[in-house]
């Protein structure tokens, strides 16, 4: 179930044929689910609730043709491999990876053994892999390290361009937001034509948010479907204390989201646009609790190959000619931006049933029909400003 099915609709923008971000054309996702054993914790054995997401830029070898990419962090408690290239060369030279906490170690060392496999033979090169992740030790064995190198291959290999499965798949399978179950959501926009007709796609994996702060389209869904009716997760024991790190599951944690759009954009413009993310929690209530690791990406495929110096002949000039789009043109990017990560989130909670993890910890799922009974309750089915 999505959004759109349900009748919800946030914004005046038009999705895409698909509503993802594989809307924009080239974009390819891929999952690895992982999944297995009900009952108490047994480090190393389970439960399992975890995986790994691949999003490839194009089909081509990444490294040999890069693409300009900007970033933006709006709270900084979590990780993203490979990043300070990104900011120092504006270059995205990598696919990219959603995983938990614990396994980004793992799911870097998968990615250049991919590069390894895929770039030409005896080519010396560097690897700097962009790899992030979200939380999901309140439901999946986080310190167990199940994903490995094969789910990584997987994911990456079994990577397409249709349909892009939600919820708790890939790297979003243990995820929380708002103290319903969460994961991995996406949603797209296409410009008018008087706009460019550019097309705008996201991706995220959402484990964040305070249940009380949840709004969708202006509506108070976290105050009127309350912990009483839905109870928030319990938080198993850490430590001898018996007192988690953070205020409680799905009360604050992380974001990490990826937009893409085939605009012809540089590096500080995609740093904009990646900004734009943010604000698409915002509208769902999202403050960037001091616990939660917000990071964001932005490419455009508009320049694919253009950047690599491997590409030149003797022929060419050292100088590569790039358009732009102005600046003053920006703005349709930025809405379609915040609009489709704000539905990306909510396709994500609604794409993900109940689900018992480690220890009996149960994250609900978001009931779509007393969601959309709330919405209409406060005619906000249809987003219209006030």
């Amino acid at each position: 179930m999505r959004a759109r099915e349900l009748g919800i609709v946030n914004g005046a923008g038009n999705p895409g044929p698909l509503n993802a971000i594989t809307d924009v054309a080239g974009v390819l996702v891929g999952h690895t689910t992982l999944i297995s054993g009900d009952g108490p914790l047994v480090v190393g054995a389970g439960p399992v609730r975890t995986g790994v997401t691949v999003i490839r830029p194009h089909d081509g070898v990444v490294p040999e043709q890069p693409l300009f990419a900007g970033y933006h962090r709006t709270n900084g408690a979590g990780e993203i491999t490979g990043i300070q290239w990104l900011i120092e060369s504006g270059q995205l030279v990598s696919p990219i990876a959603f995983t938990n906490t614990h396994s980004v170690g793992a799911v870097h060392e998968a990615m250049i053994a991919l590069e390894v496999r895929d770039r030409r033979p005896g080519h010396i090169f560097w690897s700097v892999p962009v790899v992030t992740e979200t939380y999901d030790g309140y439901l999946n064995d986080i310190n167990g390290f199940h994903v490995r190198r094969e789910h990584v291959f997987a994911a990456h290999d079994g990577a397409a361009a249709g349909p892009v499965e939600e919820g708790s798949v890939g790297g979003g399978t243990g995820m929380i937001s708002f103290g319903f179950k969460a994961g991995i959501g996406t949603a797209s926009r296409v410009l008018p034509a008087e706009a460019g007709g550019f097309t705008v796609g996201v991706i995220t994996q959402a484990n964040f948010g305070r249940r009380e702060e949840f709004v969708v389209n202006g509506a108070p869904v976290g105050l009127v479907l309350t912990d009483d009716q839905f109870p928030k997760p319990r938080i198993p024991e850490f430590g001898p204390t018996g007192r988690p790190p953070v205020p409680g599951a799905g009360l604050g944690g992380s974001c990490v989201a990826v937009v893409a759009t085939d605009a012809p954009l540089l590096p500080q413009q995609l740093a904009a646009v990646a900004q734009r993310l943010g604000l698409g929690l915002a509208r769902l209530g999202n403050s960037a609790d001091h616990w939660s690791g917000d990071l964001f990406l932005a490419f455009s495929t508009a320049h694919r190959g253009q950047l690599s110096a491997g590409n030149r002949t003797a022929a060419t000039s050292l100088a590569t000619p790039v358009a732009m789009l102005s600046d003053h043109f920006l703005d349709p990017i930025f809405t379609a931006t915040v609009e489709a990560m704000e539905e990306a989130i909510v396709n994500a909670m609604l794409a993900s049933p109940t689900m018992v993890g480690r220890d009996g910890v149960t994250a609900h799922g978001l009931p779509a029909d007393r969601l959309v009974e709330v919405l209409r309750r406060h005619d906000r089915l249809t987003f219209r400003p006030a």
